[in-house]
């Protein structure tokens, strides 16, 4: 990280903490092979304001610090530029939850949603009833099927995450041994899109030949249930080198374990700076030699600006409508196409930041 880089985020972080219709149109959109379905189009009809409109984001459980930082980026924009904030978060990380707390929203009279996804498929109905209502759906960090949404922002691009937790798992076992993988849920999106451009790496790439990729399990992003799951991977695997774990709530639980139990076995993932800088460093009491994230406030921001934009009229979700987001470093954004998708778009925000011993301390003061 370039001391440039540094002060730009240090600097912005401190800058502030039909219906009918619909069912029968979803099954003839279906049965053509449309891309997008009933409700999700976007007309870009007539612009309007977003002042005094209601915004809601709703992350994937409550109590878990990075989605804690994505609703409080998100609540920054929305109120800095007149809009007001509705927040909700699910006791639970799953998809029931979930829908619970969006239906609750939607009696609330809120003009768009951000929702981080606990389940691609499962949240369907629920987004077409927002739909139909009048309600402009986007999704960030983990994503549902794209007909149900008008875009994601995405926080990086899938494949560029896999190669560094590949690299980085390479690296930490010298080029050959065995690893785990400890996810967070089985339905979990982003998680599961990574994991899968993982194997696939693995697989194809000559460099990875050596590594032995013991087991995926899920915590489940809960604290007790990624601290058993990460002691049973310690007994199950007494060869174990480099455990992965591509969730903030898991990691730490992880690295908790590996830390009191003495483990030689080594820690690479996805984590917060601030939650994991006790565990990093290069000693061989320290279990993280380093990990990745992006910026999860800043992930939070482009959600906002993007349903701004879409309440306002000036984007409509559509692949090449661009728009503005503030002090975010990349804006203006270009919404792109998802890959392998029928014209789905998505927001990509950024590349993965490498935390290690000598910008953990400044990094963990950020989030």
């Amino acid at each position: 990280m370039t001391s440039e880089r540094s002060e730009l985020l240090k600097t912005r972080m401190n800058r502030g903490f039909l219906y009918s219709f619909l069912a029968l149109a979803l099954s003839a959109a279906l049965a053509a092979g449309c891309g997008t379905a009933p409700g999700f189009a976007g007309d870009g009809a007539g612009a309007e304001t977003g002042e005094g409109k209601r915004f809601a984001i709703v992350t994937k459980s409550a109590g878990n610090p990075y989605g804690e930082r994505e609703s409080a980026g998100f609540a920054e924009v929305i109120e800095a530029l007149g809009g007001t904030v509705v927040m909700e978060d699910p006791e639970t990380a799953s998809a029931d939850a979930q829908i619970s707390v969006i239906r609750s929203l939607m009696s609330r009279g809120i003009d768009a949603i951000a929702v981080a996804a606990n389940d691609e498929n499962a949240l369907s109905e629920v987004l077409l009833d927002a739909a139909a209502a009048g309600i402009k759906v986007v999704t960030l960090d983990s994503d549902v099927d794209p007909r149900y949404r008008l875009t994601f922002c995405n926080q990086t691009d899938a494949q560029e995450v896999a190669v560094t937790l590949m690299d980085a798992i390479w690296d930490m076992t010298g080029g050959e041994g065995e690893y785990a993988i400890l996810s967070a849920t089985p339905q979990a999106t982003n998680q599961n899109a990574w994991i899968h451009a993982m194997k696939e790496l693995a697989e194809t790439d000559e460099k990875y030949s050596g590594l032995i990729l013991d087991e995926v399990c899920y915590g489940n992003d809960e604290e007790a249930r990624s601290t058993e799951k990460t002691k049973e991977l310690l007994d199950k695997y007494p060869n174990i080198k480099v455990i992965c774990v591509p969730t903030v709530m898991g990691i730490t639980s992880a690295a908790a374990v590996l830390k009191s139990e003495g483990s030689e076995v080594k820690l690479t993932g996805l984590g917060l700076p601030s939650e994991m800088k006790d565990y990093i460093g290069n000693g061989k009491d320290d279990p993280c030699p380093y990990m990745f994230l992006w910026n999860p406030v800043d992930l939070g921001r482009l959600a906002a600006y993007a349903s701004w934009a879409l309440v306002e009229g000036s984007i409509t979700g559509a692949v090449g409508d661009t728009f503005e987001a503030g002090d975010i470093e990349n804006s203006p954004y270009t919404l792109t196409e998802v890959p392998g998708s029928d014209g789905a778009s998505e927001i990509i925000l950024g590349t993965p930041l490498e935390f290690n011993p000598d910008n953990i301390v400044e990094w963990a003061e950020l989030f």
